[in-house]
């Protein structure tokens, strides 16, 4: 067996373990809220086994798709990706809720293109990369149409709004341009530029604004904005070593807001100890170092950038998440790839490994030739 034949075994067996971690405690965090809000126990979990069913649906599509087509197609994803941003700003087209318009509805299931842009982004980058070579260490040349595209994109999705998305998106984009040959004096005067646009959203947004103040001091507002974050503490630290017990977490009975999505690890926490957190986390980082060792062995560009792009929204993605669950990150609504409650993100992120795998088996078979155009 080659070794990418076993990187893929492995990236392949992680993932089964940290959805199967999700399914159970997607239930767990959300069984007595559902029977109380929506009339079942199984709500959030059927719906949640429904969402892996359409992942690996699509998944299994995603690796059927010879990686060179899905080059050849990474301009029309992207520019499909921009219009469903566009479209899903129209009222009467996209579904609002919380002040937040950011779904299509389709017969009572949610679908948030800002997940899937994430995915359509990486690919452009990696193609763009790819054709282009070392024009992306030029200013004008190479890096500012990336530069232009995925500002759009960023702006589109802060329209929404969805401050964390945006970030996300432009944060790993910028991580792989980097990594691509992009200089680190570019990024960084880019990054100053931004910094008067930042302070705006962030600092002159009332809501904003209490998630920075409820982060620096959450006990102060521990009734107010830091609320989520201290009942995250208190889920953390009653879990222990070893936990309470599956099942038997106090925090998610209506005290801990969104317990099965954003803030799922607080209650892994509760419920399996600091052993179970620490699992998850290894299980994380297992995930990074695999999918790091794809990189390092592809020769072929545009698979070598897909892959450090999916690997590093991956690890992107649950630091942030775990960080806000454990006071080291303000308040943001990324939910934990794999294991946190939500159609979208699920989904997106099975076809994330689906393009992980299919790389890693394209390198395997075809590694050397020509595909970078």
């Amino acid at each position: 067996m080659t070794d990418l034949r076993k990187l893929r075994r492995s990236i392949f067996i992680i993932t089964l373990m940290l959805l199967g971690i999700g399914v159970i405690m997607v239930y767990s965090a959300s069984a007595i809220f559902a029977s109380e809000a929506m009339g079942s126990s199984f709500y959030f979990l059927r719906r949640h086994l429904i969402y892996i069913g359409i992942g690996l649906l699509l998944s299994i599509f995603v690796m059927k798709v010879d990686l060179r087509r899905i080059q050849d197609l990474a301009r029309p994803i992207l520019m499909i990706s921009v219009v469903s941003l566009g479209l899903v700003l129209i009222p009467g087209i996209g579904s609002e809720a919380g002040g937040a318009r950011r779904w299509f509805k389709f017969f009572n299931v949610g679908f948030q293109p800002a997940e899937f842009v994430k995915l359509a982004i990486l690919v452009y980058i990696s193609d763009y990369m790819a054709r282009r070579g070392n024009d992306v260490k030029a200013y004008f040349r190479g890096f500012l149409p990336l530069t232009i595209v995925v500002g759009l994109i960023s702006g589109l999705v802060l329209l929404q709004p969805d401050f964390g998305t945006a970030v996300s998106i432009a944060m790993i984009s910028f991580l792989v341009i980097y990594a691509g040959g992009g200089k680190l004096q570019h990024i960084a005067s880019l990054c100053i530029a931004a910094f008067p646009f930042l302070w705006f959203a962030v600092l002159r947004v009332p809501y904003r604004r209490s998630r920075i103040t409820a982060f620096l001091d959450p006990w102060s507002v521990r009734k107010a904005e830091g609320f989520q974050v201290v009942q995250s503490f208190l889920a953390l630290g009653t879990g222990g070593l070893f936990g309470v017990g599956l099942g038997k977490s106090s925090q998610k009975l209506f005290y801990l807001p969104a317990a099965h999505t954003d803030f799922i690890f607080a209650v892994i926490g509760e419920e399996l100890g600091f052993l179970g957190a620490a699992s998850v986390l290894i299980l994380f980082f297992l995930l990074f170092w695999q999918g790091m060792r794809v990189v390092f062995k592809s020769r072929v560009p545009f698979a070598r950038h897909l892959t450090f792009g999916i690997t590093m929204m991956f690890a992107v993605e649950a630091l942030v998440n775990i960080g806000v669950s454990t006071g080291s990150l303000p308040t943001k609504g990324l939910p934990l790839p794999f294991i946190s409650y939500g159609g979208s993100s699920i989904v997106m992120h099975m076809m994330a490994v689906a393009l992980l795998l299919s790389t890693a088996r394209f390198e395997e078979r075809f590694s050397g030739s020509a595909v970078g155009r």
